[in-house]
């Protein structure tokens, strides 16, 4: 067994710090994430541009966020909730690259990231420094590494159509050819949404 002493550049207990801030609170899932991360970063060849995948969205994204140059925002991060907690870097141009998934027979040695994972104990009654502690002790014992190929379709760079105006809600989106908005089309988020709020930037000034 080896205990993980650092997580990225990061020392542990720095790590477990940075999600507190990054996440709301020292999640475990995020420190766990952090050590899959971590290992799978240590092996992909150096200078590469890569992208990475997560197979859930809870916790492993902001894992991913916290070590790599890979963010939802700039699209280099791409989630496929696929419910398994997994995660990929690969090649950007090739789609070579590795998968670090979390193992089930390995947690069997592990009660409280049993209890934890499974949800055998109400979030409440885990208690989390003997979690933390475990995941910690555990390392990458506890999860699976594999060599894989990304499907081609995930190495397509898609770009996004010519901003138009939605004739509706009177917004700019992406033209789909559809002539409405994604929101406009039925998408919406929102059940409901009042007129714009007109913010008046110089109070000296006087209305017509």
């Amino acid at each position: 067994m080896y205990m993980i002493k650092r997580i990225g550049p990061f020392p542990f207990g720095e790590f477990v710090d940075r999600v507190k801030e990054f996440h709301g609170f020292p999640a475990p899932g995020v420190v766990l994430g952090g050590i899959m991360v971590d290992w799978a970063l240590k092996q992909i060849p150096s200078g590469i541009l890569f992208n990475a995948l997560s197979e859930t969205n809870k916790c492993l994204p902001d894992a991913v966020q916290l070590l790599t140059p890979c963010t939802i925002g700039n699209g280099w991060l791409s989630i496929q909730n696929l419910g398994r907690f997994a995660l990929a870097l690969y090649d950007k141009d090739t789609g070579k690259g590795i998968r670090v998934g979390l193992n089930p027979d390995r947690i069997e040695e592990w009660p409280e990231i049993k209890n934890w994972y499974y949800k055998l104990k109400p979030k409440e009654e885990v208690d989390s420094n003997e979690l933390l502690d475990s995941i910690q002790k555990g390392g990458h014992d506890l999860c699976n590494l594999q060599d894989i190929q990304m499907q081609p379709d995930l190495l397509v760079k898609t770009k996004r159509g010519k901003r138009v105006i939605c004739p509706q809600c009177l917004e700019a989106y992406p033209s789909n050819g559809q002539g409405l908005c994604l929101a406009c089309q039925g998408d919406s988020p929102y059940l409901s949404s009042t007129p714009y709020l007109i913010l008046e930037t110089n109070p000296n000034r006087t209305r017509p």
